[in-house]
């Protein structure tokens, strides 16, 4: 490409950012990085109603939690700024007029109640009213295309509100059929007809524009050469294609990404999905401001970052070979908006655990044995290296931190209780006697490792023609409580002799 791409990520500080903004921040941070480019955070605020205390910086947090940072933003690197719409209300009213000027656009004074009026006028005719071309100059509607100029100022003297519309299909300069042609780099071309097309309000009296007249304004003044969002948009392509025509700017590409669908069922994923069966749909924690209810948020749940940026990639991107594990760097040179699905990605809870079970394996044992020391107050008279150690011999089995404790607490304390059905299987008749003597045969080692202790249990159960399974499973319902766990020499060795010795000793005394 010979022009600096950049692309905008362009949340609305509403609340907390859902995993299916994140898949499109991500997709965003992906093409730019592919191509030497600028990845733009605008926050999106000009409906000041719907604005919640906390979620811009949520957004923030959010971004630099999975590892795609913005590189413009607000209070940061402000070359195109403000960031924020709300501090950028005096640009838009210009384009407006200026829209107004050239014959694109037009005052509409028409009240909420006359509207409902229409609307309710045409359902009750079978029909459905839409503000355009055949209807805004019969006289039924209070615009400046039906009033006279010293009328219309009047209106705006008096203070009289007012929107200002623009004008999708003018019959003065083109024909009844008249298409819009748009291109775009997922679903390819699209036509749609102008006669059917509303006429969108863009901006409206208390001095703020709409999404459509704010957002072509921004992208054009911060040069934004490509729009890289969800596919709810695409509807709106034709009407922002013709504002940048109206406005005689070059449009940037557009590539409009496929819904994320919920697990099961149709409609896209929702948090009440997430509520439902059980899994975070927002990237991190988000206590609402006013009610104080929590949400969950993958970070808190115990996935990795990693792992959620790796599974949000392949949620409508594949890179067309069997590889599913990319680290950051491999994403960015990998992702290509060719290869972007236009049918939606439906959203599988247990795929995410699956990525997130490989990274914990990628995890250096002492970083996880901080993050569990850290997690669990039991641990906190524990050498972290000895928990290094424990860690080492049982993550294999864990997809979360979480899950550590009960994979190893055996490995901390001795168990007080034997599971029930364990039991059954591993303590029968003769149980005692091989006890007695194993605890013997062990005591008298001295060299107390794992590969000792394996050699000289290993030697007598096998001189003296024993199933295995008399010995090991007795002996690892005594260390574990449970017939689960690593290698029972392994498990020795860590606890030690005396504490090995001690466990033995429990379970004969049952018996």
């Amino acid at each position: 490409m010979t022009k600096n791409v950049r692309v905008r990520f362009a949340p609305s500080p509403t609340g907390p950012l859902h995993i299916g903004g994140v898949r499109t921040a991500l997709f965003n941070y992906l093409f730019a990085k592919k191509h030497g480019g600028d990845f733009v955070l605008r926050i999106e605020d000009t409906d000041q109603t719907r604005y919640v205390e906390g979620a811009e910086q949520y957004i923030i947090d959010s971004l630099n939690w999975c590892g795609i940072p913005f590189d413009e933003g607000p209070k940061k690197n402000e070359k195109f700024g403000p960031y924020r719409q709300s501090e950028r209300k005096d640009l838009y009213k210009q384009y407006a007029e200026q829209l107004i000027e050239s014959g694109n656009a037009y005052y509409a004074f028409d009240t909420s109640e006359q509207l409902d009026f229409h609307r309710k006028d045409h359902e009750a005719k079978g029909k459905t009213f839409i503000y355009n071309w055949h209807n805004r100059e019969k006289g039924r509607l209070v615009n400046s295309l039906v009033l006279t100029q010293d009328e219309t100022q009047a209106k705006i003297d008096t203070g009289e509100d007012y929107v200002i519309r623009f004008k999708m299909l003018d019959l003065k300069t083109e024909n009844e059929d008249a298409v819009v042609l748009c291109e775009d780099k997922i679903r390819g071309a699209g036509i749609f007809r102008k006669n059917i097309l509303d006429d969108k309000i863009i901006f409206k009296s208390d001095g703020m524009p709409t999404y459509h007249l704010a957002n072509i304004v921004d992208d054009h003044l911060m040069k934004i050469t490509h729009v890289i969002r969800g596919e709810e948009w695409f509807p709106s392509l034709p009407l922002h294609f013709e504002l940048y025509k109206a406005l005689g700017w070059e449009a940037p590409e557009f590539a409009h990404l496929p819904l994320i669908l919920k697990p099961t069922g149709k409609g896209k994923l929702s948090k009440r999905d997430g509520d439902k069966l059980g899994f975070p749909v927002f990237p991190l924690q988000w206590e609402d401001p006013k009610t104080h209810d929590i949400s969950r948020g993958y970070k808190e749940d115990g996935y990795f970052s990693e792992s959620v940026v790796n599974f949000l990639a392949f949620l409508g991107w594949n890179p067309g070979t069997e590889q599913e594990i990319f680290s950051l760097d491999e994403l960015i040179e990998g992702f290509d908006l060719n290869r972007v699905n236009k049918a939606g990605a439906r959203f599988d809870p247990d795929k995410i655990k699956w990525f997130n079970h490989h990274y914990m394996q990628k995890q250096s044992n002492i970083e996880i044995a901080k993050a569990f020391k850290e997690q669990y107050d039991a641990l906190n008279d524990i050498d972290v290296n000895y928990i290094e150690l424990v860690v080492g011999l049982v993550k294999e089995r864990a997809t979360f931190i979480s899950d550590l404790w009960d994979l190893s607490y055996y490995f901390f304390k001795a168990p007080k209780s034997y599971d029930e059905k364990a039991s059954k299987k591993a303590l029968k008749e003769g149980t005692k006697e091989i006890l007695n003597t194993l605890k013997d045969i062990i005591s008298n080692i001295d060299d107390f490792t794992t590969e000792t202790l394996q050699t000289e249990i290993k030697g007598w159960i096998t001189s003296n023609e024993i199933g295995f399974g008399k010995v090991m499973m007795p002996l690892r319902l005594a260390l574990v409580g449970a017939l689960q766990g690593p290698d029972v020499f392994d498990i020795m060795f860590m606890i030690g002799k005396p504490e090995t010795v001690k466990r033995i000793n429990a379970v004969i005394d049952i018996l």
